[in-house]
């Protein structure tokens, strides 16, 4: 076996039938959505069809959906736009302490501008505590950012409950759900929730597009300025052949989800079986929430042993995993999710992140089990 791709977290191959539909757009279109001429509105025509398309599988409204360059730039556009648009001087703001960095760091921009932030903790398997939310709540609280399911160990967060909270007091909810999206069922108008990221390579389509979902009545400043476009929410010609993909990678997940889900669960438990197996229970420990959990996100520590030379053996045999941590002038720094879990020092140098998606079968999972278990063994000795 060469190649196992287990990063899926990170990003994901692109579908065929995606790739196929974005060549189609690629070499037979070219017109600027914003132009009046006959190339221009057919362009117009195929974003807003994708729009469409798109808006229906998430339970939205067309003229609710803003595409955008990723998750990162949703994540900016949802809290910075709100705070802009409101006056950041004097507001005040909730998010966890195990957020993305899209959020986490523009959190850190708001208090730069005058914005107190609350960063509520989480328990040890990584989930909020609503009652936590319910009493950092202030007078001058105009928003609650709470990730959906966590990238780095896929605990998924009491969404609703929070959301019910937050729309009691009149208190505007965002949630980055770029990854929760093909893993949970998703209806935007299902929940209470006012504002939604999501970001399209992470589902198996291409790179550099996103999307944040914004409830009727909210008024956001625009991040990007120098055209009207996407309702003056975010200047710039759209990115047709991304908007197609990234519709396109919505329609296929959504449609598939029931078997993917299945599919990732079997391979969940084929590797901690074959660990189980390979080193014995009492060699590795899962890291999150063991009920309420994101299928295709894995999180082991390997006590006794070093995440960056395990990440290096692992890629020699051909395996690609993560830390799910930032890598900072060449050296892996310890995820600041698993020192919010306050997770013992062994476990926290020792996390892997496996995620699963297209392509992966459990043969590759038992094969993975296997070379942790020669690795760790060459390791020790």
């Amino acid at each position: 076996m060469s190649t196992v791709y287990l990063d899926h977290a990170a990003s994901t191959p692109v579908h065929p039938e995606v790739a196929k539909r974005m060549m189609n757009v690629m070499t037979s279109q070219y017109g600027n959505a914003s132009s009046v001429h006959a190339f221009g509105r057919e362009a117009k025509k195929i974003v807003n069809g994708a729009r469409d398309r798109m808006a229906s599988l998430l339970g939205c409204e067309s003229d609710e959906l803003v595409f955008t360059a990723g998750g990162t730039e949703s994540d900016n556009l949802a809290i910075l736009g709100l705070l802009e648009s409101l006056g950041t001087e004097g507001k005040h703001v909730i998010t966890s302490a195990i957020e993305h960095h899209a959020v986490l760091h523009t959190c850190h921009e708001l208090e730069r501008r005058g914005c107190k932030v609350t960063y509520v903790p989480v328990d040890h398997t990584g989930q909020v505590s609503v009652n936590d939310i319910e009493n950092a709540i202030q007078d001058n609280t105009v928003l609650v950012t709470i990730m959906y399911g966590n990238n780095e160990v896929g605990t998924v967060q009491p969404v609703a409950d929070i959301g019910e909270l937050c729309r009691s007091r009149g208190i505007v909810f965002h949630t980055d759900a770029v990854q929760a999206l093909g893993s949970e069922t998703i209806q935007c108008r299902d929940l209470p929730v006012d504002m939604w990221s999501f970001s399209s390579h992470k589902i198996n389509g291409p790179q550099g597009v996103g999307a944040l979902v914004v409830r009727r009545g909210i008024s956001l400043s625009p991040r990007m300025i120098g055209g009207l476009q996407e309702k003056k929410r975010r200047a710039g010609t759209e990115n047709m052949a991304g908007i197609v993909g990234f519709s396109a990678a919505v329609e296929w997940t959504l449609q598939n989800m029931e078997a993917r889900i299945q599919h990732y669960r079997e391979l969940r438990s084929t590797l901690l079986q074959g660990l189980r197996q390979e080193i014995g229970e009492e060699s590795f420990v899962f890291n999150g929430n063991s009920e309420h959990y994101l299928p295709h996100i894995l999180n082991i520590s390997f006590p006794g042993a070093n995440t960056e030379t395990l990440l290096m053996n692992l890629d020699m045999e051909g395996i690609a995993a993560a830390s799910g941590s930032a890598c900072t002038s060449g050296s892996l720094e310890i995820s600041h999710v698993l020192q919010a879990m306050k997770l013992s020092n062994p476990v926290l140098r020792s996390a892997i992140r496996f995620s699963f998606g297209l392509g992966n079968t459990t043969q590759e999972m038992e094969y993975t089990a296997q070379k942790i278990a020669t690795i760790l063994n060459r390791l020790r000795k």
